[in-house]
């Protein structure tokens, strides 16, 4: 493991962030640290999966990112544990936080806030552990726990350390939220913290308007006008949420997705050209992007395969350079590691064989009408025609002719063109003959067999040998139609659509 930033590969991590950030980062190692976790919302976020050619009835589907519902029970219960006695993390709880975690579980008893709280705490005391002596951390939430997690990092960081919280103003309020009875809560809040006292930290302006003078009349001379910790709350200060903004070019479909805006105010304030930045919860990967275009070297963290993904796709077609150079640390890398996260996780092993095909997964964990994944491709003399082909994928070793048939099965019933199922082991004869009587659909003048078969060990092949329609359609995509943001913005803001 390098002691020095400068040695420093970029990675994306597959896994969770509290195992990656115990066995894998060094102590004192990071420079700066931005997590955007789960807000204990209690809802169930999607990725929206479009095609290039707009909406087109069918093409668009949707699958679930991640639940922010929580419940007291057995893994509550391991990192409350867990914590309190120091076997889950590196880093030795203080008696402070300690005393705490007791204090709050008294309080608030075996509920969902206490197992939230017992999800982020040892994940934040190792955040602690890897970050430099002179680093910073932003914490990104929302009322709904942000009371209780000022608390905890005050346990963790020390309330010496705290330096702001910072009110972000999410933009224009129509549609829904107008109809609130009460005050219609607007804003999210970035904790602020560091580990010392000696710290990064780069002041920031807002250009002066063009009209600005000063009270004597005169025009100004300095930098600028010195941000405040409200955002987005002036019209010099413009920093909106994506995700209200119908056609941001920044959009890939993630639910959660934060503004490159934002961070890039985060990462240029407490960072410095080739330091390190990490985000344990890096989701569609908004942080690394920024710190990639910013000089920044960069660890993302995710859980999800799905995650991974869609950040790997954005740094590969991003126009930052022409190639981003990254390692994905947790992916298999030959059938054994196959076989092992199949084994720990058959989903994200159906996930992770799904995008080495650029196709969409299956909507939810158990598979949609016999669907781990489609593909969608566009006929050019069809303008208005999207054609499906659609992804088995199977975990065990054990392959037979009824899978054959089972696939086969499954074309008419989804009225799909073809058909394409992934296995461990090659296809026995039978399962051959099967795939054959179904013949092949043409296409722009050439044949597609309707039923293919892939072994996991061809996944690895480049190019993967698998015959597919010219005209797919990538799994995510940026949006449909791309405007001016600034115009689109002003229009919103003021009630225009």
């Amino acid at each position: 493991m390098p002691n020095q930033n400068n040695s420093w590969k970029n990675k994306l991590y597959f896994g969770d962030n509290l195992d990656i950030l115990r066995d894998k980062i060094p102590d004192n190692f990071v420079d700066l640290i931005y997590l955007d976790p789960p807000f204990k919302s209690g809802k169930t976020y999607n990725i929206i999966f479009q095609p290039e050619v707009g909406e087109i009835k069918g093409a668009t589907a949707q699958i679930k990112t991640f639940e922010d519902t929580w419940n007291w029970g057995i893994e509550a219960e391991r990192n409350y544990e867990g914590l309190i006695s120091g076997t889950i993390t590196k880093e030795k709880p203080s008696q402070k936080l300690i005393d705490w975690m007791k204090a709050m579980r008294s309080y608030l008893g075996e509920c969902s806030m206490m197992a939230y709280l017992s999800m982020m705490a040892p994940r934040l005391l190792e955040m602690k552990r890897v970050l430099k002596n002179t680093g910073s951390i932003y914490l990104h939430c929302d009322p709904t726990a942000s009371h209780y997690l000022k608390l905890l990092m005050d346990a963790i960081f020390g309330v010496d350390n705290f330096r702001n919280e910072i009110i972000w103003r999410i933009g224009w309020v129509s549609g829904f939220k107008t109809q609130k009875r009460g005050w219609i809560r607007n804003h999210d809040t970035l904790l602020y913290y560091t580990k010392s006292k000696k710290f990064t930290f780069n002041k920031e302006y807002i250009p002066y308007p063009a009209d600005y003078v000063r009270r004597g009349g005169g025009k100004p001379t300095g930098k600028g006008i010195p941000i405040e910790d409200t955002w987005n709350c002036h019209s010099v200060d413009r920093l909106d949420s994506i995700m209200i903004m119908s056609f941001s070019k920044e959009k890939v479909g993630y639910p959660t997705q934060k503004p490159e805006k934002l961070l890039e105010r985060i990462v240029k304030a407490s960072s410095n050209k080739g330091d390190l930045v990490l985000d344990p919860f890096c989701g569609c990967g908004t942080t690394v992007a920024v710190a990639e275009r910013l000089n920044r070297k960069w660890i993302g963290i995710d859980i999800t395969y799905l995650a991974i993904d869609v950040i790997s796709k954005r740094l590969k077609e991003s126009n930052i350079r022409k190639e981003v150079d990254f390692e994905i640390d947790g992916e298999p890398k030959d059938v054994y590691s196959a076989k092992k996260l199949v084994e720990k996780d058959p989903f994200q092993f159906q996930i992770w064989c799904i995008s080495k095909l650029d196709a969409t997964p299956s909507q939810t964990k158990s598979a949609d009408k016999g669907v781990d994944g489609i593909i969608n491709f566009h006929d050019p003399s069809k303008p208005s025609y999207v054609g499906k082909g659609i992804i088995q994928v199977k975990g065990t070793e054990n392959v037979s002719p009824s899978m054959a048939r089972e696939l086969k099965g499954t074309l008419k019933s989804q009225n799909a063109d073809f058909g394409i199922l992934i296995i461990f082991k090659n296809p026995t004869q039978g399962m051959i003959n099967e795939a054959t009587k179904e013949g092949c659909f043409k296409f722009a003048g050439k044949e597609v067999p309707k039923i293919q078969f892939l072994t996991v060990e061809e996944l690895f092949k480049d190019p993967i040998p698998i015959k597919l329609p010219s005209a797919v359609f990538p799994s995510y995509r940026k949006p449909i139609i791309e405007k001016e943001l600034e115009k689109e913005s002003q229009n919103n803001l003021f009630g225009n659509k």
